[in-house]
């Protein structure tokens, strides 16, 4: 007799933790990853729940199948949409979100990222994609922009004139075009995409965690303003860890030619 299973806690991403890094995986593959409402509270869940629990230093954003990692937004809801969801845009909120989420976040693109897929990605803080994979912002074809950070990200990750031919002529860019932009910075076969994200992403672990938090930031504002003041932010962000518990480790460790034992304190 089958032991009846457990209900799924979520019905369009599937999450797992392992050795400090929880893997979220967006799961729609018969919908390419559209991003619809359900699957943006449910990664919104997921991140509310993983920021509260220590076990979970990283996190690793990936897709099901070998065609999408998310095709942008679920075109059915997109077409109700009016000028107050614009306003409203809760999954500008969302990308807003992860780009500030005090963990360390990868996007590991197992194909297709356009439209809301792309800029899921591009709000996380390292990229990376198998090859085949496409990263596009179609959404001119449909009288709309790309309006959950997409103008703004793109043109901070590969320049102003690159976004701009992008946007306005909607056309996508190969993996392996995206890595020579900046937009993605490593491209591997597809067997090697999870093993590529895990081994970066605790790569990142082993670092202080402190300093990870704060790299970030100051890197991503440190970007929107003028040089003066962004090294201002590095300067304060240094003499606050100068006075941490982990830059005594991490000292220590480097002179005993020992692995430093972080405490993020």
């Amino acid at each position: 007799m089958s032991v009846p299973q457990p209900p799924a806690r979520f019905e369009t991403v599937q999450v797992a933790v392992r050795d400090g890094i929880g893997a979220l995986t967006l799961d729609r593959p018969a919908q390419l990853g559209a991003l619809n409402a359900a699957m943006l509270g449910e990664i919104g869940q997921v991140l509310d729940e993983w920021e509260a629990d220590d076990a979970v230093r990283g996190i690793i954003v990936t897709g099901t199948g070998e065609r999408a990692f998310a095709a942008g937004a679920d075109i059915a809801e997109v077409e109700n949409w009016s000028m107050a969801d614009g306003l409203a845009n809760a999954m500008q909120r969302l990308y807003d979100r992860i780009e500030e989420y005090p963990k360390p976040t990868l996007a590991a693109l197992n194909g297709a990222a356009l439209g809301g897929g792309l800029e899921l990605a591009m709000a996380c803080d390292i990229r990376i994609a198998v090859h085949g994979a496409t990263m596009g912002l179609p959404e001119t074809a449909l009288g709309v922009l790309p309006g959950a950070g997409g103008t703004q990200r793109l043109s901070r990750l590969v320049g102003a004139g690159r976004a701009l031919e992008m946007v306005l002529t909607g056309r996508a860019l190969t993996a392996e075009q995206a890595e020579r932009h900046g937009l993605v910075t490593t491209v591997v076969p597809a067997e090697d995409l999870l093993d590529t994200a895990t081994e970066i992403m605790t790569t990142v672990l082993r670092k202080g965690p402190l300093a990870i938090r704060l790299a970030k930031m100051v890197i991503r504002p440190g970007s929107d303003t003028d040089q003066r003041t962004g090294m201002l932010l590095e300067q304060l962000a240094q003499t606050l860890l100068y006075t941490t518990e982990d830059k005594a480790e991490g000292t220590a460790a480097f002179l005993a030619k020992r692995r430093p034992e972080f405490g993020g304190r």
